[in-house]
């Protein structure tokens, strides 16, 4: 381990015990999550550093990563969930910019409530501060890949860029509890990368930048993500769109 990525783990400890301090009946109900490996060695410095949030927590950052498409991105989750009154929308894992207030807000004319889950204290605490005026968030402290959420409790649940951060078996873990926890007759939305088209001039740029900084995300240039699901998903079950030729995806699971 790095002199860096100790350093965050030794914050993530701190920031653990100040989480459960200001949210108890976390504590009660369950184990706080270790920060998984692949995070603490990959994307430390995205998600556990402080000056993480510093950078990355504005919503032109996050345009200018996805090549001007949040806002087409985000509004084409928006637009698959079907809301109705009183309904629970789960959002697997924090995400950076307007995402998760344009979701809660979307919620919120129905009299629905969304559930947000993460593993990382410090992205929950991001999170609570910057949609603080929601009332209808919900905030869990979880690992995706093995959440104590019960089964078919969620309406409908999001997967909004994060499988690409992970590793293929705890992909195909959070996908499967996902799935878990989504009632039947509900949908699983996931948007993440894709393996652009041979014509998309982004293909050739966007592949080393992956390798370097983002090195799980290839896999999703390898193989469709209904590779990852599992054997029990049919084909019927699952509808696909692409983005900007080919690069993202918005793939939605009726369960």
């Amino acid at each position: 381990m790095s002199e860096d990525s100790r350093a965050v783990a030794e914050r993530y400890e701190y920031a653990v015990n100040e989480y459960t301090a200001t949210e108890p009946h976390l504590a009660a109900v369950h184990s706080p999550p270790a920060i998984p490996d692949y995070l603490q060695d990959t994307y430390w410095w995205a998600y556990l550093h402080p000056k993480a949030l510093h950078f990355f927590e504005r919503e032109w950052v996050v345009n200018l990563i996805l090549w001007g498409n949040m806002r087409s991105l985000t509004q084409a989750v928006l637009g698959e969930l079907d809301v109705q009154p009183n309904s629970r929308v789960l959002q697997v894992a924090c995400v950076y910019g307007e995402f998760s207030s344009l979701l809660a807000g979307h919620l919120a004319d129905s009299g629905s409530r969304l559930d947000l889950v993460d593993v990382a204290p410090i992205q929950l605490k991001n999170a609570r501060e910057k949609l603080s005026a929601h009332r209808n968030v919900h905030y869990h402290h979880e690992d995706s890949s093995s959440m104590s959420l019960p089964s078919a409790s969620f309406d409908q649940t999001v997967v909004f860029f994060l499988l690409h951060e992970q590793p293929e078996d705890v992909r195909r873990k959070t996908i499967a509890e996902a799935i878990r926890v989504t009632r039947p007759g509900g949908k699983v939305i996931f948007v993440d990368y894709h393996g652009p088209r041979r014509s998309n001039p982004f293909r050739y740029v966007m592949k080393p930048v992956l390798k370097w900084l983002e090195p799980f995300a290839l896999d999703l240039w390898r193989q469709e993500l209904p590779a990852f699901m599992p054997d029990s998903v049919r084909p019927e079950q699952l509808q696909s769109e692409f983005y900007f030729g080919g690069l993202y995806q918005k793939v939605v699971l009726t369960v």
